[in-house]
């Protein structure tokens, strides 16, 4: 799953350490978390847009492509 992660974590100047530690997880997992190649729970991606002050649309919800109505 595409997400704005590391993105989001770089605007508030964190390092993935240092979110890791703020949502309770290794720096390994918020690595693969930014690589798309860890299954998130809910409560996961609530934690961490928390601790990015971004809201789950910003974070997580996937890009529209072109106009499509």
């Amino acid at each position: 799953m595409e997400n704005k992660v590391k993105i989001s974590r770089l605007q508030v100047n964190l390092t993935q350490q240092q979110l890791a530690e703020k949502i309770n997880v290794t720096r390994q997992t918020i690595s693969l978390i930014e690589k798309g190649k860890y299954n998130l729970s809910l409560k996961l991606c609530i934690d961490i847009c928390r601790a990015v002050n971004k809201t789950l649309d910003d974070v997580f919800w996937p890009e529209k492509e072109g106009n499509v109505e």
